[in-house]
């Protein structure tokens, strides 16, 4: 019995770690290979598209401040309708010649009255926000049209379940810490443009722009990733011009008429139409990739883009504090997209998204599970132990 014994025990081998072969020990990660999993290819393209976007919006920017400033042609509904339109030739008139069940027909049979509803909240937002720059100041607008972004993550945390980790909250902090530190350079340089005599009217109405702006991101963020981006923007043309031409008749039909056309203006009107429209086009590739709270806050650089061609265009002075602002929300994109989100939903489906733009995937169970089951993460962060053989 004790020979067997201790055969047995021969087996068992007691390894410490400093007898352990040199190939078996894992060697922690160098600063540098840190370094390059943050800055993965993912986040790169991430970062680069949402810029794309917010290039896109100085633009609209820019053609709307030349057109109301140089040209005395304030017409915000008239341009929307311009966008809506061609959303509609391209967009709607796609849905028309498809057949079944993504047909424009049968899409209207089943959900008309809901992308109605988004039709209406998309025009107003537009037209709160830019008529409210006839009220406040600039710095206000920038500041709390900032309230998109907490409105964005209540709906998206309330209505399309996503949960969000402390890198989340972090970056969305470092991002508004940017925005103040911008608003801060306006002051000291004097930049209070638009100072009207109903400062808590145009408040209001920046507020509520940008609340609607924030219903309109999280609805489109639903649809693209569980219906279709073609549908989204089809239904946006069919009511957006449909609505907006009824405002366009009732409220601006006589601005419209004190525009004196020419050349210059048209091609201002063309430019806004083209970015207005590469921005409603590209958003929802963008937002399919990462999510509407990530594309909201790669738009807050828009203000600086517009303030760097300002410089040359309309002479506006220079702070050190914009280039550091614009640093400081790069930084708040990068902590806020390096690490992933996900959706808490009933445990027999749930799917992984990810702010880098990984594909979603359906996680397949095994045996019965409990609906009541909470998952606090949908990643796997469980690491093996080291082996060691005892003896």
């Amino acid at each position: 019995f004790i020979p067997q014994m201790i055969s047995s025990q021969q087996n068992h081998v007691v390894t410490t770690i400093e007898t352990m072969p040199p190939e078996t020990i894992t060697a922690s990660p160098t600063l540098v290979q840190r370094i390059r999993k943050v800055f993965s290819r993912e986040l790169l393209v991430t970062l680069a598209l949402g810029q794309v976007l917010s290039l896109l919006v100085c633009g609209i920017g820019l053609t709307s401040k030349y057109l109301a400033h140089e040209y005395h042609a304030n017409t915000p509904v008239f341009q929307s309708f311009l966008n809506y339109i061609l959303l509609f030739l391209v967009y709607t008139t796609t849905l028309a010649v498809r057949q079944g069940e993504e047909n424009l027909l049968a899409i209207l049979k089943r959900r008309w009255w809901k992308y109605m509803i988004l039709g209406l909240i998309d025009i107003e937002a537009n037209y709160l926000v830019i008529k409210a720059y006839q009220y406040t100041t600039l710095t206000s607008v920038q500041l709390l049209d900032c309230f998109t972004i907490p409105v964005v993550l209540l709906l998206s945390w309330f209505f399309l379940l996503v949960r969000y980790k402390a890198v989340h909250f972090v970056g969305v902090g470092v991002c508004l810490l940017g925005i103040g530190c911008m608003v801060g350079a306006d002051v000291l340089v004097g930049r209070q443009q638009g100072l009207g005599d109903h400062k808590l009217l145009g408040d209001l109405l920046v507020l509520g722009g940008a609340m609607l702006y924030g219903i309109s991101n999280v609805c489109e963020e639903f649809i693209v990733k569980n219906l279709s981006r073609v549908e989204f923007l089809g239904m946006m043309g069919l009511f957006g011009s449909f609505f907006s031409g009824i405002q366009l008749a009732i409220m601006e039909h006589k601005e419209l008429l004190k525009v004196q056309w020419d050349w210059q203006i048209g091609l201002l009107y063309i430019g806004f139409s083209a970015c207005m429209f590469g921005l409603y086009s590209f958003m929802p590739v963008v937002i399919r990739r990462t999510s509407a709270t990530s594309v909201n806050l790669s738009l807050l650089t828009a203000d600086l883009y517009s303030l760097f061609c300002g410089l040359f265009l309309f002479q506006y002075k220079f702070s050190g504090l914009y280039l550091l602002s614009f640093i400081i929300i790069i930084l708040g994109l990068v902590f806020y997209t390096s690490s992933s989100t996900y959706v808490a939903q009933d445990p027999r489906v749930y799917k992984h998204f990810r702010n880098a733009g990984h594909p979603i995937t359906d996680t397949p169970t095994l045996g019965p599970l409990e609906p009541s089951v909470t998952y606090t993460s949908l990643r796997q962060e469980i690491e093996e132990e080291p082996r060691i053989r005892v003896a």
